[in-house]
């Protein structure tokens, strides 16, 4: 038991708890305002019924009748005053002292107002400084010991033994709850705590909830962003592996015309030049809308890459041999588009950059990779001195190497100047889907 609350010893500690604490202090606040009117007028009801049992005089009836009238001006005026001075003071001291005596005088002249002596039970906690709460719930237990023996004083050796002992009883029993009070007061305040830092632990909760909404949102904006990112370069890449190197053939091939001695070879070269544009509006057609290359549609990689090597020798007047190495399998379509599309864009750079006059493709199946290898005997270059973009916008060697990568591939390019160039793809084997 404290001096910060005002409950009984043992009386009001079941009910405090954290959830129920406002309602609670409500109430007992409304006791501590009505409870001594109620207790007083009950004392002096049954007192007036018990006056001839009691054998009261007619100066103890006046004595107990001004005392009663006493103990409701009292309330009356600490009603008052306690509106502005709550809690333990010097002048709620003064009111239980007061307050005391009254039932102390009035349990003299009848013992039935024990009824009004025992709301000293539930007011010292609330009116007395802490070290004299035990002193206050002494003089109660003597008040209360005193009404039950019969009567202050005790006549007789007796009647005092009987007093000690009810004296000492109430007592122990008053530290009894005491005890049980401040250990369930205790118990109330840790749950109390406890309740609140749950309180806390789920506002930061929320807020972290909050916090991975806001942030989920952040990374949908940002995955579709970079999806259309993903989808921009995807769609450029193919761009500029399929139109861009038609059009190049188409612009190779109307030159000769332009040059052709003869009708006959201008006739054949408009021939390869129209085959390149229906091919390359065939492939830009198939790259909107991310399918398989044309040269794939009907044949696995393996035909794919010798129909390309072929029609670009054919068409660059270049030696080129196509070697396939291993068991052949049948693989993924974004496998064999991805190493077909490296292979047109490594051949492309041979034929505009390289003035190879040999080149050699190798398609190795090895257990659980797939190597492409396009070797030239061009004039090469220094790869660390190479861009990653030309001045042309072209996407080059990083291109093919984004490429490999997008399926967990690799692209290393060997290569020097005047010793010709080595590109070389490896990328998982996956199979067809079946």
């Amino acid at each position: 038991m404290t001096a910060e609350t005002d409950k009984a010893p043992g009386i009001e500690a079941g009910a405090w708890t954290a959830g129920g604490s406002a309602a609670v202090e409500e109430r007992w606040a409304a006791f501590h305002r009505w409870g001594p009117y109620i207790l007083l007028s009950i004392s002096a009801v049954a007192a007036a019924g018990s006056a001839d049992m009691e054998s009261m005089t007619t100066g103890e009836r006046y004595a107990a009748a001004a005392l009663t009238v006493a103990g409701f001006a009292l309330q009356l005026v600490w009603g008052r005053v306690a509106r502005d001075r709550p809690g333990p003071s010097t002048a709620a001291a003064v009111y239980y002292a007061v307050r005391w005596t009254l039932a102390y005088v009035l349990s003299w002249l009848n013992p039935f107002f024990a009824f009004y002596a025992v709301i000293g039970y539930y007011g010292a906690n609330r009116l007395l400084p802490r070290r004299y709460v035990k002193a206050g719930l002494f003089a109660t237990a003597v008040t209360i010991s005193g009404c039950q023996i019969g009567g202050m004083p005790p006549h007789g050796l007796l009647l005092w033994l009987a007093f000690g002992v009810v004296l000492g009883v109430n007592v122990g029993l008053v530290g009894l709850l005491s005890r049980l009070a401040a250990q369930e007061d205790e118990r109330s305040r840790a749950q109390a705590a406890t309740i609140a830092e749950l309180e806390r632990t789920n506002a930061a909760l929320q807020q972290a909830l909050d916090e991975n909404a806001a942030l989920h949102a952040q990374l949908l904006v940002q995955a579709r962003e970079a999806g259309v990112a993903d989808e921009r370069r995807r769609l450029a890449a193919e761009i500029h592996d399929t139109i861009a190197q038609g059009l190049t053939g188409i612009i190779a091939q109307l030159q000769v015309v332009a040059n052709a001695p003869d009708l006959a070879v201008a006739r054949t070269h408009l021939e390869r030049a129209a085959a390149l544009a229906r091919h390359s509006l065939g492939e830009a057609r198939r790259s909107v809308h991310n399918l398989a290359p044309v040269d794939l549609e009907h044949a696995g990689l393996p035909e794919a890459l010798k129909k390309t090597v072929a029609d670009w020798a054919e068409r660059t007047g270049v030696g080129a041999q196509f070697t396939v190495t291993g068991t052949a399998e049948q693989l993924h379509d974004e496998v064999s588009a991805t190493l077909l599309r490296i292979a047109q864009k490594a051949l492309s750079n041979a034929a505009r950059h390289a003035f190879a006059t040999r080149v050699g493709v190798t398609l190795s199946f090895m257990g659980d990779e797939v190597s492409l290898d396009i070797r030239d005997d061009g004039r090469g270059f220094d790869p660390l001195r190479l861009a990653e973009r030309t001045g042309t916008g072209g996407f080059g060697l990083a291109g093919m190497r984004a490429r490999a990568e997008r399926i967990a591939g690799s692209l290393t390019v060997e290569s020097e100047p005047g010793q010709g160039a080595a590109v070389s793809a490896r990328v998982p084997l996956v199979r067809h889907e079946r």
